[in-house]
């Protein structure tokens, strides 16, 4: 366990609003809370089970404030989050023993063609399009990889989530950014379940994070209720890229 002082909990906590109104419009929160709490002095499994407590409000918040106005029907992803959930759970259990190095020199080729897919890409709005997977399909194929993903890394499975149900789904950005977050929700659940049994997270910050993601939340969704794509689209531009650059950053 580490130990801060009130000031430095407090940049904690203003950290978890910036990543809530960021991770509820385009994902990507982890990129600023996960580098405050390692610099706070966490070590890197404290850092990511405390930054899963914390994210796990901000995802719910912004789920249920997508449900409230209309734009996705949460008991139609019920078994998708499921999949989510177990899949999330099956790859913090697996952090240990798969190798991941090479996953991690990949991303940032990943997230910087999310960038360029979304700010150069013509005609992506909030209108939806035909899908190319039926939701059945979506929900057994790439819901699980995505959810596995996050419990075993994390950083942009929000991202990864809102740019299959763009290009897979047929979703308009702010449909695809509201169907996004209670599968985003139940991934971190996941993998928070294994890392809770472990007795790795810090319970006290991570809870005073976690009210401060659900104001960021509440801030995010409501702007991007309201502007949609125009919003959207180059938010997730700026939060794919700098979580590109972080990454190389770490690997020199």
């Amino acid at each position: 366990m580490f130990e801060v002082t009130a000031d430095l909990a407090a940049l904690l906590v203003l950290a978890a609003f910036c990543a809530g109104f960021v991770d509820s419009i385009a994902g990507g929160g982890g990129l600023i809370t996960l580098p405050a709490l390692l610099l706070a002095g966490a070590s890197p499994v404290q850092a990511l089970s405390t930054n899963k407590v914390q994210g796990t409000f901000g995802a719910a918040t912004a789920a249920i404030s997508y449900a409230r106005a209309g734009h996705v029907d949460l008991r139609r992803q019920v078994w998708p989050a499921m999949l989510a959930f177990a899949a999330g759970a099956a790859g913090a259990a697996l952090v240990s023993l798969i190798p991941t190095q090479g996953l991690r020199y990949a991303l940032p080729v990943i997230l910087v063609a999310i960038a360029l897919f979304f700010a150069l890409k013509p005609g992506l709005s909030d209108q939806d399009r035909i899908a190319r997977l039926t939701p059945t399909a979506f929900a057994l194929l790439v819901v699980p990889l995505i959810g596995f993903y996050d419990g075993l890394i994390g950083p942009g499975a929000g991202a990864f989530y809102m740019i299959g149900f763009v290009l897979l789904a047929g979703h308009g950005v702010l449909k695809a950014t509201a169907h996004t977050k209670l599968l985003n929700f139940a991934s971190n659940i996941g993998g928070l379940a294994v890392f809770a049994a472990q007795g790795a997270p810090w319970w006290a910050m991570g809870l005073a994070m976690g009210a401060a993601q659900i104001a960021g939340a509440r801030v995010g969704s409501r702007l991007a209720m309201r502007i949609g794509a125009r919003l959207i689209k180059p938010l997730l531009v700026v939060t794919s890229t700098a979580l590109a650059a972080r990454l190389v950053w770490q690997m020199l």
